[in-house]
């Protein structure tokens, strides 16, 4: 996104409250240089999540399986977010942070290269799963230091801004490398992807700060996150309560094509629209999250049952399909929201609590692409996929109401102590 175009979506969604920050252009100029430099990062890295979503059929048939078992790859990939997020996080607890970005970034583009490479089924899961593992921790130390460079009382905006390149990815991103997919082969999707993770390393190495790690970073530091009841029941909500979207998406092409009617060359329109929802979710999400944090997560899960339930009868129709894709791709908007609280609930344990939040995406991403391969198989149809991802988000939603009481019982605990 040009540095045109993004420094007015900037100002707006952080508003410069503070004289000082006002005053300073150069705080300025390296938070919206920092902002373009990670936010590419993160664009690579959501179009090679999201991509293979639409190009499924073309995989499946490419490799020799069926579309439920291609859509494996998607799972295999999440396992490997779900399990590098905390070794990375830990491991590299002291890294500078500069440096750890570049490191994630590169491994992601080798990564993206060979799974375009790859001869046979088996191949391309274990090299989807290994692409995976810089994922979570790249966006954790992402949100810090966004969090570090903005100005106070407006995190989720910084963050907000950062996960925009993931999202702005499944606007421009995915429906470019799925249109590279269906005329040259899913294949070159994934070098497309490469290309971009080789770009940002770049930017990171010319725009991102040098910033040291916290004071006392350390492994056994922060895992000590993981002692917390609430940083769990955080990681639950997203897990399982954000499983819903994934549990559409993964299967959105075949259903556009098979219930909806829709022709193969429309899915991209369709895919654009899912990437305008994500974008619109994700800058209304951030801004109500710094507004009332709770209440926005609580609002977004009973938002997310209503529409995902709503999906298994508008799947019938090409236009409402269309417009419920782009209500989908709005639930995007709990991802400021619960990478913030991760953040306040995590103590000193900053880095392993902000890369756990993407972990726990992309548990959701395995958990709903799994389940919803598992309703499909059973011969429930394309659009059961509508009810499972519904009941996941009320399963997350009932996992913070048990948040918000326990967090009740602590507060009562901690006054009359």
């Amino acid at each position: 996104m040009p540095a045109g175009v993004l420094r007015p979506v900037l100002s707006r969604a952080l508003p410069m409250t503070s004289a000082a920050f006002l005053a300073d252009a150069q705080s300025e100029r390296t938070l919206l240089r920092a902002v373009l430099a990670l936010g590419l990062g993160g664009f690579s890295i959501g179009t090679g999540e999201f991509v293979i979503m639409g190009l499924l059929p073309e995989v499946a048939r490419d490799i020799g399986t069926s579309i439920p078992q291609a859509g494996h790859a998607i799972s295999a990939y999440a396992l490997g977010v779900v399990v590098g997020a905390p070794v990375l996080a830990a491991l590299a607890a002291g890294w500078r942070r500069r440096v750890l970005l570049m490191a994630l970034m590169a491994f992601y583009a080798i990564g993206n290269i060979a799974s375009a490479l790859a001869p046979d089924y088996l191949s391309l899961l274990g090299l989807r799963l290994l692409t995976g593992l810089p994922h979570g921790t790249y966006f954790g130390v992402a949100a810090l230091v966004a969090a570090a460079l903005a100005p106070p009382g407006q995190r989720a905006r910084a963050v907000g801004l950062v996960m925009l390149g993931l999202t702005g990815a499944t606007l421009v991103g995915v429906p470019i490398a799925a249109w590279l997919g269906q005329h040259f082969g899913w294949r070159a999707a994934f070098v497309f992807v490469g290309l971009i993770a080789a770009a940002a390393v770049l930017m990171i190495r010319l725009w991102v700060p040098d910033m040291a790690a916290a004071q006392g970073a350390s492994p056994m530091r922060e895992l000590g996150a993981l002692r917390r009841r609430q940083v769990w029941f955080t990681l639950g909500i997203a897990a399982i309560g954000f499983g819903g979207m994934f549990c559409v998406f993964s299967y959105v092409k075949p259903t556009l094509t098979e219930v909806a009617g829709l022709s193969v060359g429309r899915v991209p329109l369709v895919l654009a629209l899912f990437g305008v929802g994500m974008v619109a979710g994700n800058l209304v999400g951030a801004r109500l999250a710094d507004r009332a944090l709770m209440p926005t997560i609580g609002g977004i899960l009973a938002y997310a049952a209503v529409v995902l339930a709503a999906f298994s009868v508008t799947a019938h129709h090409p236009v409402a399909a269309s417009i419920n894709i782009l209500l989908v791709g709005t639930l995007v908007a709990i991802g400021p929201a619960l990478q913030i609280r991760l953040m306040d609930v995590a103590g000193d344990a900053q880095t392993l609590a902000a890369a756990l939040n993407h972990s726990a995406f992309n548990m959701a991403n395995a958990l709903g692409a799994w389940l919803g391969g598992v309703a499909i198989d059973a011969g429930l149809g394309w659009t059961s996929t509508g009810w499972v991802g519904a009941l996941l988000a009320l399963a997350g939603l009932a996992l913070f109401a048990a948040a918000v009481a326990d967090g009740r019982r602590m507060s009562r605990g901690a006054r009359l102590a």
